[in-house]
């Protein structure tokens, strides 16, 4: 499946910042199940100063803003060819030794409600890897009901199992502390979805992946119950949404920040 995706971030300030870098990671890379055709990142009221590859094999572009600048615009758009894989990325890759990825992280760290639903798993004893995998996206789905604006970036895998709704964000957070907690490295990935029913999309997506002896790296998708497909595009990854973030960084002397996304996805 051609891909063909438009991502626009768009900051506005009511006085220009005195220092701002933004760390920007919207680059999908080739990798399996996904070729990247073209890709590009355009900067208005901004300049990139450099990029380079993180620990994660992500690629990251470090942008200022102009020290006039009252709008920044950050456009990323391009084409990727995509593959259905049922989710199997594969081998580890990076720079990153497996494990490093059973780190549990400030976003991740497990509280009673967690440890709870992790005996209840292990409990029910899924026949092999991959079942219990699939176990664990299935009682997630069950216990938090996917409904947005009731979290935040900084809301805890924890915090959200205890609410009992979140975004995709947090049911990542959640399978990703799980898995962790039963031996499996884990990872957060940031990426695109193409929804069947519209072009314009609400945000980007997120997603988890399992580390499975014999396979790799497998993709399961919480919110949407299934392992990633050919609509998905990854993007980055990470211990958790802090390291995966597309866009994150420093903003000092700025006054009130405006900012409004619009992204298409589409075949």
């Amino acid at each position: 499946m051609l891909l063909t995706i438009s991502h626009t971030t768009r900051y506005q300030y009511d006085r220009p910042a005195r220092h701002a870098l933004q760390q920007v990671r919207l680059t999908p890379k080739s990798r399996a199940g996904q070729s990247v055709q073209q890709w590009q990142t355009d900067i208005t009221g901004g300049s990139k100063q450099l990029s380079y590859d993180d620990q994660h094999n992500n690629h990251v572009e470090l942008i200022s803003f102009d020290p006039d600048a009252t709008e920044v615009v950050i456009h990323s758009h391009g084409t990727v060819e995509s593959t259905n894989g049922t989710g199997i990325v594969g081998p580890q890759g990076g720079f990153a030794p497996l494990w490093y990825f059973r780190r549990q992280t400030a976003l991740t760290r497990p509280g009673p409600g967690l440890r709870k639903l992790m005996r209840d798993l292990a409990q029910a004893g899924a026949s092999d890897d991959v079942a219990n995998m699939h176990a664990l996206m299935n009682a997630i789905e069950a216990a938090v009901r996917y409904e947005t604006g009731a979290t935040h970036a900084e809301t805890t895998a924890e915090e959200a199992l205890e609410a009992g709704h979140g975004v995709c964000q947090d049911h990542a957070h959640i399978f990703i502390t799980l898995a962790r907690m039963l031996g499996y490295p884990a990872r957060y990935v940031s990426g695109y979805l193409m929804m069947n029913d519209r072009v314009e999309q609400d945000a980007t997506h997120a997603w988890a992946e399992a580390h499975i002896a014999g396979l790799g790296w497998v993709g399961f998708d919480v919110s949407n119950a299934i392992s990633p497909d050919e609509r998905y595009v990854r993007v980055a990854t990470g211990l958790d949404y802090r390291e995966a973030a597309p866009i994150s960084g420093l903003l000092v002397g700025a006054g009130t920040e405006e900012m409004a996304v619009t992204l298409q996805v589409q075949q």
